[in-house]
């Protein structure tokens, strides 16, 4: 299992954390891509036809070979820093939150039609280390 990072932005961010977590579901490496909401804006409005930016985008690999790539993750450095700014924790545990969520789409997990089982792993996941509050936590508390 690896990352394979590309970062498209002047922000530093570790990897350590985000390896450990990919190991602890998945045998299988992932590519990270780390840009600015421009340009996920344009992966939003030409995969999902929505013309805005958003925090993070997942693109499962359709080879599901033992040894094929589980798929990307798009993280916008915009968001993190400004989400983590306004919730007072750190860029990188946003950073962290939002591969987490990720991940978990590439894993087949989808909180907009599943009965909570995307939530309750990635609290599992954020509890075991010791993250601040999910993506999905926020987005309900919101509403």
């Amino acid at each position: 299992m690896r990352i394979d990072f590309h970062n498209n932005t002047e922000s530093s961010y570790g990897l350590h954390l985000l390896e450990r977590i990919t190991a602890d579901v998945t045998k299988r490496s992932v590519e990270l891509i780390l840009t600015c909401n421009e340009e996920i804006r344009e992966l939003n409005q030409r995969f999902r036809s929505i013309d805005a930016p958003t925090d993070v985008l997942s693109f499962p690999n359709a080879d599901r070979g033992k040894k094929a790539p589980l798929g990307s993750i798009v993280i916008s450095d915009d968001y993190v820093r400004k989400i983590s700014q306004e919730l007072g924790h750190t860029p990188q545990e946003e950073f962290t939150l939002l591969y987490i969520h990720g991940l978990l789409h590439l894993l087949g997990y989808d909180h907009e039609s599943d009965q909570g089982e995307m939530r309750q792993k990635e609290q599992i996941l954020i509890q075991r280390y010791t993250l601040p509050k999910s993506l999905i936590v926020r987005t309900l508390e919101a509403e």
